[in-house]
């Protein structure tokens, strides 16, 4: 018998499962707790579906609690052990139903693979749900489909009742990115292009990682005029598109790649890191004295930051560390993988469709050529620079949309103009999803036809279960031919990716020039 189970993640153990230990740095023990809950949140829906009992305080535990087991956000077995006691309290109060043993990962192949393709899904929307909520809004058709998709886990269905849930599941997650989309810009504006300086300034600073733009926010607010500059990093990145966000003068640029490269950029810099959603890695001693973990992200030995019940976070403990560690003593110099300085983003919906008749256009008279989405999560997989390398491939006639961190392969290249507009355009973060989906949307109603008739291919890589929730989404809505790497999930039986590639024409990516030339056919 392994000591763990899991591979809900790219990067999972020979592309099979993590067995004896977490390619993250999960260890066997955390894994099982992580299972433990989940099975716990399952019990808990199925009593509050008994009892027709679905309140607030429900209804965050489903949510924060999914979000806990997402990868690379909870390392903490005492934190992840309070949870559970929590989720077992209340699932008490509703007359001890929902009870009895759960397997998660046990039963025929296929009906493994599809239960856990809606599991790994619905982590990815508790993680858009989560961040709503931070914000005060929520969806009543969202919340309620944590407790049906939660309780669907533990029924019986045949392979194509399976795959109508999950298609279900993929549009009802639409409407949750869009309700994030929402919440984030009604609160801090709709996101303008704005360059961001890699470099980081003399004096005091903060490295600010994760998703969470309140936490973001909050920490701003705390910080004006006392000398410390704030800098994103990884996913954090398109916060300083938001016109709410950049008025701070403090916030300053962007520190470092993507997340997988932490271990390394993190190494003895003087300053605090705070870690707001997933995206952690196991510190490294040079630095553990220094991350402080909100919200639901966790690691044993770390300071965690708690909210009070109006949400405010004190980040004192951060603030006096970066004060009394001093920062570098002179402008320090950094880069990209590419070795640029400069990266732009805030092309989100609004600023790209205000060039909508631009670029619509430019394909008309054949300025354009194509336009290609290629993004989703970066990772230490050795594969991972084709994405560098088919963007750099991509004719010179063509746009490229990105977002989330898969972005950081290649978005210090200058690959110059077109039409007026730069072409690389960086939509947002892994959460601005729904950001290039309302973009293509435009671009079919502009030209009057289908998604799957625009000169758009989308080009994606995944590691974690927010990128197979997006996935479903663009399932649901019928996108057609994308390319998927660096590999296929691990929990995907050959029956189910046979299902997909019937249906929708999911390509494995190849190389480069071998994709390219099946997207774009002999040029002339």
């Amino acid at each position: 018998m392994s000591d763990m189970f899991c591979f809900q993640c790219q990067q999972t153990a020979g592309n099979k499962c993590c067995v004896n230990t977490g390619v993250c740095g999960k260890q066997p023990d955390t894994a099982n707790l992580q299972d433990e809950l989940v099975c716990g949140l399952i019990r808990l829906a199925e009593a509050a579906g008994h009892q027709g009992a679905q309140t607030e305080e429900i209804s965050r535990l489903l949510i924060d609690g999914l979000f806990t087991t997402l990868t690379n956000v909870n390392f903490d077995n005492d934190a992840i052990r309070n949870f559970i006691r929590r989720v077992e309290k209340e699932r008490e109060k509703l007359s001890g139903q929902g009870q009895g043993e759960i397997s998660l990962w046990q039963g025929p192949t296929d009906m493994v693979s599809l239960r856990s393709t809606l599991l790994f899904g619905m982590k990815g929307m508790a993680a858009y749900a989560h961040h709503a909520l931070n914000l005060g809004y929520q969806d009543e058709q969202v919340t309620e489909w944590f407790y049906r998709g939660l309780r669907a886990l533990r029924q019986e269905r045949s392979i194509d009742d399976w795959l109508e849930l999950i298609m279900e599941f993929g549009r009802v997650n639409f409407r949750c990115m869009e309700l994030l989309d929402r919440a984030n810009t009604e609160t801090f504006g709709n996101p303008v292009p704005v360059r961001v300086p890699l470099d980081i300034r003399k004096g005091p600073f903060i490295v600010v990682s994760g998703h969470d733009l309140e936490d973001l926010h909050q920490l701003l607010e705390q910080t004006k005029g006392k000398g410390i500059n704030v800098y994103t990093h990884c996913e954090m990145l398109p916060a300083h598109g938001y016109p709410g966000l950049k008025k701070y003068p403090h916030l300053a640029g962007n520190f470092g790649t993507a997340w997988q490269s932490q271990q390394t950029e993190f190494e003895n810099i003087p300053a605090p890191v705070l870690f707001t959603t997933n995206c952690l890695m196991p510190p490294r001693p040079s630095y553990q004295d220094r991350v402080y973990t909100t919200s639901v992200v966790g690691y044993e030995g770390l300071t965690h930051i708690s909210a009070d019940e109006q949400g405010r976070k004190d980040f004192t403990p951060l603030i006096e560390q970066a004060l009394a560690l001093g920062g570098y003593d002179h402008d320090h110099s950094m880069s990209g993988i590419n070795g640029g300085h400069m990266v732009t983003t805030g092309f989100a919906h609004e600023a790209i469709l205000s060039h909508a008749e631009e670029v619509t256009e430019a394909v008309k008279a054949g300025k354009i050529s194509h336009i290609f989405l290629v993004g989703g999560c970066d990772g230490a997989h050795p594969g991972r620079n084709y994405y560098t390398e088919f963007v750099k491939k991509t004719p010179m006639d063509s746009l490229i949309l990105t977002l989330a961190c898969g972005k950081y392969r290649f978005n210090d290249l200058d690959l110059g103009e077109i039409a007026g507009l730069p072409r690389i355009m960086d939509v947002g973060q892994c959460n601005d999803a729904y950001s290039a989906v309302r973009v293509a949307l435009a671009l079919a109603d502009a030209f009057e036809c289908s998604i799957n008739e625009l000169p758009l291919t989308l080009v994606l890589s995944w590691y974690e279960q927010k990128a197979v929730c997006i996935l479903l989404t663009l399932l649901a809505l019928g996108v057609k031919n994308m390319y998927l790497g660096p590999t296929l999930p691990a929990f995907l039986s050959e029956t189910v990716v046979k299902a997909l590639v019937q249906a929708y024409g999911l390509n494995p990516i190849t190389a480069p020039e071998q994709d390219l030339d099946a997207i774009l056919g002999e040029r002339g």
